[in-house]
This record gives structure tokens, sequence and C-alpha cells, in this order.
């Protein structure tokens, strides 16, 4: 990864942002954080309380019903997630009988997944988008303004000394 200049920023001296001035560069971050943490959030409240599933759940749930057949890989590879949290889906929808794993693709061994009619009577109820809204925000910017995002946060997270294996993790979860 490529060479972080850490600049000096006096930090507030309590946890929270009072007293900082408005101005100030890291309480507008800040502030913006918020702001996109709490619209995720709501979003997945709100599928939660339409649907009665998480938001990582319903997003699995609308790519096994437009890509009927695939197996738990490609799911994963779908949600830029890692196999054995699809798995984890997976296995959830199963027992919540909206999903059936069944192995009747040319190899046996791999599962392929199908959508139950409780699946599809779900999904209805299921407010879009399905991605969530962080997915289909960043989908909506254009390419310069999505690789800058992409270095800039790419700082912070070596800033945070953030363990890597989060990505691989649904806010939706």
């Amino acid at each position: 990864m490529a060479e972080i200049k850490k600049n000096k920023v006096a930090a507030p001296t309590s946890p929270s942002t009072e007293g900082v001035a408005l101005d100030d560069p890291t309480a507008q971050v800040l502030s913006h954080f918020r702001l996109i943490f709490n619209s995720v959030k709501t979003h997945f409240q709100k599928v939660e309380r339409k649907a009665g599933i998480s938001g990582a759940q319903a997003w699995a749930l609308s790519i096994i019903s437009t890509s009927e057949g695939l197996g738990v890989s490609a799911l994963a590879r779908a949600m830029h997630i890692h196999q054995s949290t699809a798995s984890n889906l997976v296995k959830a929808l199963i027992e919540r009988e909206l999903i059936v794993a069944a192995k009747d693709g040319p190899d046996k061994r791999t599962v392929q997944l199908h959508l139950l009619p409780a699946g599809r009577k779900v999904l209805k109820r299921v407010p879009g988008p399905f991605s969530g809204v962080l997915p289909q925000a960043l989908a909506n910017l254009d390419p310069p303004t999505l690789q800058r995002l992409d270095t800039d946060l790419a700082q912070l997270i070596v800033v945070l000394g953030a363990d890597e294996r989060g990505a691989q993790i649904p806010l939706g979860e």
C-alpha cells in the first residue's frame, strides 16, 4: 500500500464533537460519516420491519431470485463477501424456508440455490434497493469521484489500523 503522510490534527478532548467548531474539518467529516451510517442503518431497519429479514439476507435473496441455480461461491462473488459469510446467509435462508439448496446441476458436489414461493413473497415486501442504499449510491458516482473516495478511504483505513477481514462482512448483518 502507498505510504501515508500523517497530518497532525488536534482531536477533541471528549469522545463527542461538542465544542468543536462547525468549520473544523474533522467535525465536518465525522458528521458526514454519521449521515452515511445512519442512512444505511435506517434502510436496513426498514427492510427488517417490512420483510422480516436482514438487509444482507434480502440482498442474497434478490440475487438468488434473478440467478436461479447459482452456487454459494457465485453468491459470495456477487455480494463481494467471503464464501463463509455467504454460506451463513444461505443457511439462514434455508432455515426460514425461503430458498432451497439442491445438487441438481452437472457437478453433484456443489449445490444450486433456488427461491421458494415463500422467498418470493418476502422479496416483494423488501423496500429497494435490494443491495442497500450505500452500494446503490456508490454505483451512481462518476468514476473519478469513486477513485478519489477509494484512495482517501484507504488512507483512513491505514490510520484506523482496521482489520481488513471486516471488508467481507455485509453492513446489513
